[in-house]
């Protein structure tokens, strides 16, 4: 979580099973750690990803506490730094 969380953005929506906040890098870290703490990652893969000029996504699925979930990732990328802009997580029925 706190690797992940280094590359958060200073401000940044990310929505955690339905929830949306658009916060600081550190309540998002703090959002994301309450939910791995609740759904222990076991694995993720990149499913799909697109390249833009500054803008960077990729959809994956992670498997976490014996559910598997979607997760879309936005990643700008201004001069030579990424920074995840967008982070959702959400149940795959």
């Amino acid at each position: 979580c706190d690797r992940l969380s280094e590359w958060f953005s200073d401000n940044l929506e990310i929505e955690i099973l339905g929830k949306s906040s658009y916060c600081s890098r550190n309540q998002a870290g703090r959002i994301l750690k309450k939910f791995f703490d609740e759904h222990t990652p076991r694995n993720f893969e990149i499913l799909h990803r697109t390249t833009q000029a500054t803008m960077r996504y990729a959809i994956g699925t992670l498997t976490a506490g014996g559910e598997t979930f979607r997760t879309v990732i936005c990643v700008n990328s201004p001069g030579d730094r990424n920074y995840i802009e967008y982070l959702t997580v959400e149940r795959v029925p």
